[in-house]
């Protein structure tokens, strides 16, 4: 979460920009911005909402914006980021971490530029800090004295700063660039006369006098005619510098030196302080503290203040002449250059193994200048700090890549304990590089300028473990281009990448042969080889964690003679499996306990309830049906979780969690749960009904959907037959999985509808095998006693059951399947009963009778006007006459099915080709025979319709050779 007041006010997270509302409340938050931290009165933010006299009710309108932008706040989790919006009597305050504001920032860039004695070092840090600035200061609040006069004073601050960068440009004999960057303010400024100065020298100095002069006479007639004045000294030493006279200014500073004392932030607000007397004491110490500092500006000491920038950077040829820096006085801040390196690494974690592609890659990262940072994140347990320490260690310890030591902090981002603050990090960094404690600055600024000014000269590396946030890691970022950061989260930290670069290194679960050498560590090598199957299954139940490996091999440590084989048959129990891997205080429930913990409440909310989910996998309309919510609050939501590594994404927009992070997800989920599972139900049979019907438009849906059903936010589209097919395949897990929940459930009514309405997949994977689901089908039609219901499912039970081989059972289900459609009075589910029932008879040699139903089934057809239906008959009918040796019928009975059958239904066409193919091959016209296979057989490949393919192919491979 950032603050911005450079520009538009606004308020950023990883997600995207706040919607403060109307102007009025931007203001409002623009006013608590300038004094973060500080107590603002009503009466102070009544007059800086209103530019006139404020209504009578102008009180009321101020708390309805308070609560309004507290409430914003609070959405957005600002309290993890350490953001509060407080009331104190009659004022509110603003309470936040420095960092997360543009304005400290800025104002700790243009510090620190004061304190470099490198003129490169000086721009580098000016152009970040202009770089903050996105238009006019407090942009999108109201037009009042009191915010006009703050925005005043901070584009007076980013004018000195401009000044001072052309200052800074101009001791590296860069002028043309000081010109470049100086011409636009002195457009926009025509009678600032520091600006046309030091662009008259900048201009002058770059080879351009002509353009100097020039600029020179224009500000002089512009001065004389706006103001009735002459050039001050400092534009009219600057031209005499210019013609070549002796100038009775002095020369330019050797580098940006900014003004003599800081001018705070908050002071740019024309506002009276009645803060408590003990603040008003601190700040008056902390301004004694900052002149000091500033009497003393040759010591690498950045200001006491906290938020503090220059005046105005005096120009070339300015007044401010500074004399030579004197030597650091008794008790600098400067350390002993004889203490030794500090080294802040923990032990060297023991057991490590694998991990050479991972520890190659933070080779190449952090091996580099240029100051590289570097993200190590991954799932927690997967063994991130273990890795960084290991790599820390080797690198220094055994080839000196850092010489100047190793620092380290545990941040504390996912743990029982508090997060340490930030100062108390700065502070024992500060320690170890030998700055005395009574010389370590009391605020957080002036602690992260001078660690960041120590480390600059020297070969750091700099391990920041566990962190939980962008912001948390920021004012821990040394400087200097020789230092390296090492970073370690569970969370991607994108932040952290847009604002520093920082690359990121994922770490994934070990693979089975590494998991197999970490149990290998503490188990010995000869207990792990003699099992190698069972070692590979134990790391598979372990999601390959290092943590999950650890936990289990210290448990078959406890029990030497117990085999591998029997650990990974207790784990396999779903019900145990995470009981047996938490020990003593650790283990997988505790770590992700720690994760799930600081999860927004969106994304915690859909965490609790994926244990309810029936599949593997989710998208975000199924999640959307899970938390009752749009698909797109659904997808951040996810978005969030994969953050946190608590699932994996894949191309295809899906979401999968760990098995483990599964079973936890289930000890979360919420009693009852009854209205999450309905909205999830639903969800699949609006989903469902519409794949089928892209899958197979021509069809009639096969069942109506319950009266009380609840539609979902949003209804997925299927394009094309493709499409709906790919989503079944996808869905699989989570379709059959539901069917058994909602007989669990007691939700018969949407048992059997959803196993129906996987038809297409079914008859496109007729032998994966769906007994199982479509037994539970027909005991859930059953219980709802739905004879319609009871005859599809029979039906199809008995013609997966006839496909399988399995002809004796397939007969008992579809021998009733007609009489129960005809009961129900759907003479479409009849018809189709009666092919599935012939078809079957016609495997087990009872032609006739087969038929006898294949023909009633085409009357039925005709009769109610189905022209798929008939065509499936037909089919049929065509197969039953093929096999009986009636090769016209045959032919007749498939040439009429291909007219009924539309052209988006390959496979029915590969079929019926085939039929035909067969037919005109057995009736002497194997060329025409030819030519039909050939369609079919090219179809069915491009389809990948295996089954069709070879069927085609074994009736062309009858054909006669000579044809």
């Amino acid at each position: 979460m950032e603050f911005r007041i450079l520009g538009t006010v606004a308020v950023t997270t990883e997600t995207g920009e706040l919607p403060l509302g109307p102007a009025k409340r931007s203001g409002l938050l623009a006013m608590l911005l300038l004094r973060p931290g500080g107590v603002v009165r009503v009466e102070q933010l009544i007059a800086a909402l209103w530019e006139d006299e404020p209504p009578l009710h102008a009180k009321a309108v101020l708390q309805s914006h308070v609560s309004r932008l507290r409430a914003l706040l609070t959405a957005h989790d600002a309290e993890m980021y350490g953001v509060r919006l407080t009331t104190q009597g009659s004022a509110y305050s603003l309470q936040l971490p420095e960092t997360l504001l543009d304005a400290h920032r800025f104002e700790e860039l243009v510090a620190l530029a004061r304190l470099q004695h490198r003129p490169a070092d000086t721009v580098q840090m000016l152009r970040e800090a202009l770089s903050l600035w996105q238009g006019p200061a407090l942009t999108g609040t109201v037009r009042s004295a009191p915010l006009e006069a703050a925005a005043l004073a901070l584009e007076e601050l980013r004018i000195a700063s401009v000044e001072g960068l052309a200052e800074a440009y101009g001791q590296l004999g860069e002028h043309a660039r000081a010109a470049a960057v100086l011409r636009p303010e002195a457009v926009a400024h025509p009678l600032r006369e520091s600006l046309a100065a030091a662009l008259v020298l900048a201009l002058g100095r770059s080879g351009r006098q002509s353009d100097a002069l020039d600029h020179y006479h224009r500000t002089r007639r512009l001065l004389a005619d706006e103001l009735g004045v002459d050039p001050g000294p400092v534009l009219a030493g600057a031209y005499r510098t210019i013609l070549g006279t002796p100038s009775v200014q002095p020369p330019p500073q050797a580098a940006f030196a900014g003004p003599a004392r800081p001018v705070p932030v908050a002071d740019a607000v024309p506002v009276t302080d009645e803060r408590p007397e003990a603040e008003t004491a601190a700040e008056a110490e902390a301004e004694a503290t900052a002149d000091s500092a500033s009497r003393a500006e040759a010591e690498p000491v950045p200001a006491s203040r906290p938020v503090s920038v220059p005046d105005a950077a005096p120009g070339p040829g300015s007044d401010g002449a500074v004399a030579d820096a004197p030597a650091p006085p008794a008790g600098s801040l400067v350390p002993s250059p004889h203490l030794p390196p500090p080294n802040l690494l923990p032990r060297l974690p023991r057991g490590f193994t694998g991990r050479e592609a991972e520890l190659g890659a933070l080779d190449r990262v952090l091996t580099g200048d240029d100051a590289p940072v570097c993200l190590l994140a991954g799932p927690a347990g997967v063994g991130k700090t273990a890795l960084a320490v290991h790599w820390a260690h080797r690198r220094h310890a055994r080839e000196a890549r850092f010489p100047d030591g190793v620092l380290f902090a545990d941040l504390r981002g996912f743990s029982d304990t508090p997060a340490p603050e930030t100062p108390a990090v700065l502070r024992e960094f500060l320690l170890a590089l030998g700055v005395p404690s009574r010389s370590i600055p009391e605020t957080t600024a002036a602690m992260g300028a001078l660690y960041r000014s120590l480390a600059a000269g020297r070969r750091l590396l700099v391990v920041l473990d566990n962190a939980r946030t962008s912001a948390q890691v920021r004012p821990l970022l040394p400087g200097g281009d020789h230092c390296a950061t090492l970073i370690t989260s569970r969370d991607r930290l994108g932040g952290l990448i847009a604002s520093d670069a920082a690359t990121p290194v994922p770490l994934h679960p070990l693979p089975p042969g590494d998991a197999a050498g970490l149990l290998a560590a503490v188990l010995g090598d000869e207990r792990v080889a003699a099992e190698p199957a069972a070692a590979e299954r134990l790391a598979g139940l372990c999601d390959g964690l290092p943590l999950a490996l650890r936990v289990t091999a210290a448990r078959l440590a406890e029990r030497p003679r117990a085999a591998l084989d029997a650990m990974a048959g207790e784990l396999a129990d779903e019900h145990r499996r995470l009981g047996l891997l938490d020990i003593e205080d650790t283990g997988v429930s505790a770590a992700l306990r720690l994760t799930v913990r600081h999860l927004p409440a969106p994304a915690a909310e859909l965490f609790r309830l994926i244990g309810l989910h029936t599949g593997t996998g989710l998208d975000r309309h199924t999640a959307a049906a899970l938390t009752g919510t749009t698909p797109d609050e659904a997808d951040t939501a996810l978005s969030r979780l994969a953050a946190a590594h608590l699932v994996t994404e894949s191309a295809e927009g899906r979401r999968t969690p760990h098995d483990l992070v599964r079973l936890y997800a289930r000890t979360l989920t919420p009693e009852p749960a009854a209205e999450p599972l309905g909205r999830l139900l639903d969800h699949y049979l609006h989903s469902a009904l519409d794949a089928a019907a892209a899958a197979h438009p021509e069809s009639k849906p096969c069942c109506a959907l319950p009266a009380d059903v609840r539609p979902p936010h949003a209804v997925r589209e299927f394009t094309d037959r493709a499409a709906a097919l790919a989503w079944y395949e996808a869905e699989r897990p989570g379709l059959e999985g539901a069917v058994t929940a909602a007989a669990a459930a007691g939700l018969h009514d949407r048992a059997w509808r959803i196993a129906l309405l996987l038809w297409p997949v079914i008859l496109q994977k007729v032998g994966d095998g769906w007994v199982p689901l479509l037994e539970q089908c027909l005991a859930s039609a059953e219980h709802e006693d739905d004879p319609d219901a009871q005859s599809r499912a029979r039906a199809l039970l008995g013609w997966v059951l006839h496909e399988e081989g399995r002809d004796d059972e397939a007969l008992v289900h579809l021998e009733e399947a007609p009489g129960l459609a005809a009961r129900a009075g759907d003479v479409t589910s009849e018809a189709i009963a009666c092919v599935n029932l012939a078809v079957a008879l016609n495997g087990s040699g009872a032609h006739e009778r087969a038929g006898l139903l294949l023909s009633r089934a085409v009357t039925l057809a005709v009769q109610v006007k189905h022209p798929p239906t008939e065509a499936l008959a037909l089919h049929h009918l065509a197969r039953h006459c093929l096999d009986t040796g009636a090769h016209e019928a045959a032919l007749s009975h498939a040439v009429r099915a291909l007219d009924l059958t539309s052209p988006d239904e390959a496979a029915r066409r590969v079929l019926l080709q085939t039929a035909s193919g067969e037919a005109l091959a057995a009736l002497g016209r194997p060329d025409e025979a030819t030519d039909l296979l050939g369609q079919a057989l090219r179809t069915a490949e491009k389809e990948g319709f295996e089954q069709g393919a070879a069927a085609a192919r074994k009736v062309l491979e009858r054909l006669p050779a000579d044809r």
